[in-house]
This record gives C-alpha cells, sequence and structure tokens, in this order.
C-alpha cells in the first residue's frame, strides 16, 4: 500500500478564529502575479479586457519544470479558523476525488492503476490505509456514480481511451465484478484527462482534451468543406488529428448515441454539476505560446452545443495570431466567454461546489478549484486551491486564495493539486500528485 502513513498529532490550526476575509480584491493586471504574491484570502478578478495585446504580451519564458522537494515540515496554508490535516502519503500519483452517497471517498490513483476507498468515522476522519475497489487499469482518472441521486447502482471510470461500468452498492468498497466496456474508442494520445459527470436527466458526459497545444498539426478547410464537416459533428469541431477532440461528449449509459456535447474546450480536465442549476461545469487548462499572462485559464458552465474558442479563439472572440483568418466573424461572435477568468498558465485541474454545513455560510455554492501548476511560466503560477465566489447560483467573476504554501523557491515545489471534494460531514478533501498525498480541511473554531 505504498507505505501509507498519517499525521496522528492532529491537526495544523491556521488561525483563532474566522477571518472577515474581505482583502483588497486585484484587477486587472493587479491581478497577476506569481507563487510569492499567493496567501489564504487573497482576492483576484480578471476580466475578458484585461487580456494582455498578443502583439505586445510578454514572451513566455521556457521555464524547467518545477523540481520535487521533500515535504519536510511544510504543510498547506488556510484562512484563519480553518485546520488542515494530512490523511495519507505514498499514494502514487492521485488525481480525482469522488465522495459516494454514503460518504466513502473514492480517489483515482492515476499512477498505480487504481480505485482506492476511504471510509470515514464517525467524526468524518479518514483512514491513512484506503481499501482497493479495483486495480489494473492504467491511466485512470474520471469517476462518477449512476443514476445520480442517493441510490446509484453503479460506478462509471474512465481510461485514456475508454469509459467502464463497475455494479456498485452502498458500502461496496472492493467491486464485486469485472467492468463493463461501455466506451472503447476515447481518442488517445496528447491529454490524456478525461473526466465523467452524471446529468441529471441520465446523460453521462466525458471530457476529452486537444491532442496539441493549438491544433499545429490540423488542416486547412474551405468554408465549404468546414461547413460539410460542421454538419457530420457540430459547430466549431475541429478536424483531423484533433476530430473529437477538445471537447466534451454526451454518451446514454449504456455507451451508445455519443454525440459531441460542447466544443472548443482545449483541455476540460474537470468537470462537475453545479447544484443550484444542475448545469455542467469544465475547469479549462487553455493554450500555450502566447506569452506570460495569455490567455486566461478558465471555468465555467458548459452549455449543450456551445462553442469556447479552441483552437481559433480564446475567451470569446480573441483571435489566436497562429490560426488568424482561418474562420469567419460569425464564429467568433459565437464564441462563448468564460464565466470565471483565471491566470494563465495556473492549470486548473478539479472543480467542486460546496454544500456542506462545516464551513461559514458564506462558502455555500461557491465552488473550490485545484490548480496543478505550469511549467510555462516564469515567475510560476497556480500550486493552489482557489474559492469561486458565486451569488445566488450566479459566479461574480472572483477568485480567492483558499490553500498555498505547495512552493517551496523559485525552482522547488512539494505539491500540486489534483482532485477537490466535499466529505459528507462539509470538510474539504484535495489530493496532490508530486508528493502523492491526501489532505483534509476542517473548519471546527467559530
Amino acid at each position: 500500500m505504498h507505505n501509507l502513513t498519517r499525521i496522528l498529532a492532529g491537526c495544523v490550526v491556521a488561525g483563532a478564529a474566522f477571518a472577515a476575509d474581505e482583502g483588497a480584491l486585484r484587477s486587472g493586471t493587479a491581478a497577476f502575479g506569481s507563487w510569492k504574491d499567493d496567501a489564504p484570502g487573497v482576492r483576484r478578478h480578471l476580466g475578458a479586457n484585461d487580456l494582455p495585446d498578443p502583439a505586445n504580451a510578454r514572451s513566455t519564458v521556457s521555464a524547467s519544470p518545477a523540481q520535487r522537494a521533500d515535504r519536510g515540515t511544510h504543510v498547506p496554508q488556510v484562512p484563519p479558523g480553518f485546520a488542515v490535516e494530512l490523511v495519507a502519503q505514498g499514494l502514487n500519483d492521485p488525481r480525482v476525488l469522488r465522495v459516494a452517497p454514503n460518504g466513502d471517498v473514492f480517489l483515482a490513483e492515476t499512477g498505480g492503476g487504481r480505485v482506492l476507498v476511504f471510509t470515514p468515522d464517525a467524526n468524518g476522519k479518514l483512514p491513512a490505509e484506503p481499501r482497493v475497489f479495483t486495480d489494473g487499469l492504467r491511466g485512470v482518472y474520471g469517476m462518477t456514480f449512476f443514476p445520480p441521486g442517493p441510490n446509484p447502482t453503479a460506478l462509471y471510470v474512465s481510461q485514456t481511451g475508454r469509459v467502464l461500468r463497475f455494479p456498485y452498492k452502498a458500502g461496496d468498497t472492493r467491486a464485486s465484478a469485472e467492468a463493463t466496456v461501455v466506451v472503447e474508442d476515447l481518442p488517445t494520445g496528447g491529454h490524456s484527462t478525461r473526466d465523467l459527470v452524471a446529468t441529471n436527466d441520465h446523460q453521462l458526459l466525458v471530457a476529452v482534451g486537444s491532442g496539441s497545444n493549438v491544433a499545429e498539426s490540423m488542416p486547412k478547410k474551405s468554408p465549404a468543406d468546414i461547413a460539410a464537416f460542421e454538419k457530420t459533428r457540430m459547430r466549431g469541431a475541429s478536424w483531423g488529428d484533433e476530430d473529437r477532440r477538445a471537447a466534451v461528449w454526451s454518451i446514454e449509459p449504456d455507451g451508445s448515441g455519443a454525440r459531441l456535447f460542447a466544443t472548443g474546450l482545449r483541455n476540460c480536465a474537470g468537470m462537475t454539476l453545479q447544484p443550484a442549476t444542475k448545469q455542467p461545469w469544465c475547469v479549462v487548462n487553455e493554450r500555450d505560446g502566447l506569452g506570460n499572462d495569455l490567455p486566461f485559464e478558465y471555468a465555467t458552465h458548459v452549455g449543450e452545443g456551445k462553442f469556447y474558442g479552441w483552437p481559433w479563439f480564446y475567451i470569446g472572440g480573441h483571435a489566436d495570431p497562429r490560426r488568424a483568418g482561418e474562420r469567419d466573424d460569425a464564429l467568433a461572435k459565437e464564441t462563448i466567454v468564460p464565466d470565471v477568468l483565471m491566470q494563465a498558465h495556473s492549470a486548473p485541474l478539479g472543480i467542486a461546489f460546496y454544500e456542506g454545513s462545516m464551513f461559514p455560510k458564506a462558502y455555500n455554492g461557491d465552488a473550490f478549484v485545484t490548480l496543478h501548476g505550469s511549467w510555462n511560466r516564469d515567475p510560476r503560477t497556480g500550486y493552489k486551491v482557489v474559492r469561486l465566489r458565486f451569488n445566488d447560483g450566479t459566479p461574480t467573476g472572483e477568485y480567492d486564495d483558499f490553500m498555498t504554501g505547495f512552493v517551496v523557491d523559485e525552482t522547488h515545489v512539494w505539491g500540486r493539486p489534483t482532485g477537490v471534494a466535499v466529505a459528507r460531514d462539509g470538510s474539504l478533501l484535495v489530493s496532490e500528485d508530486q508528493g502523492g498525498t491526501l489532505w483534509r480541511v476542517s473548519a471546527g473554531l467559530k
């Protein structure tokens, strides 16, 4: 079990009482920064009008990947009134987290090819030694329980090239039967993340990232050829090596009826449903090579039949100069401006909406997003968990640093957040794949 261990000394408490959490809002270029500027409570807001001009943008620095540092005595920093606790370490590339209706916590251990299960005790504490629900799944990533609601009968699990269905009943910590392959032809290569979400109308959505940065090998087509191709796919669909990619698919529970649900999403690495609206949401890794601050990453609701820009446009109708003139102005005008814009090259991977009762009421309806961090910016940014603010179900566009402290110095990083989920008791669970750890954030000092 990779010598998983547990901190027995309890929690690291961030403060004696909940902070007012009303720090000065950083907007526009003032919201740009690096890991040195990060701290719990720092607030940012970026809009489409804040995008730098690509003609004048600072060139992207080809920074080297962050070197792994031992965690040592480092622990994540969280806002005052919250406490952070190490659940497990020694995990092999832990990624997506999902919480079953009965409270069991499922974790996709991508590097180990396993789905692990942590069963909380009566106090919400998770064991250091999880059980293995299934193994032997190379590149395992997305998970969703089906049908949605209190009594799922299946757990769907994705690998890079396929989607599997396991029978499931409440309390199962080991798969009771072999998986059924429901989709076996997902495009492979390029971005390997394949998240899943079950919608309330009993459809499954599957995210398939692009195979490249900006479709460098995709051949040009005439307007007539594009129109004919889109009749076989949907508006904004890419072709060639990128056919059926940079998109979210919709499929029936048995795997039939696969079709494109939305296009132009370069790499929707994490998906969930917003509780208030039941709409699917994606967090998206945007393209590289346009500069340190271009284009913004984002979180957004995903509308059926909508186009989000890649590879021709970004953040609405802003043209990528590397694909200029290939599509007409009509498509530019149809390109969706995402709901919440985040600093370029932050690399968002996971998203979870907060519905628990443990955190202060102001958190209800907000979302947490893990930022994995990217090599493609100098100085580095990302490497943290942020809170997206909502007002009565509507995103304000603001986001706050919530969990920081994963970067040691300009060169070394001990943790890169990946998965995020809200436990049944209302605590927040965060995985990170650099150090192979799982953390629990609780709120008990009121």
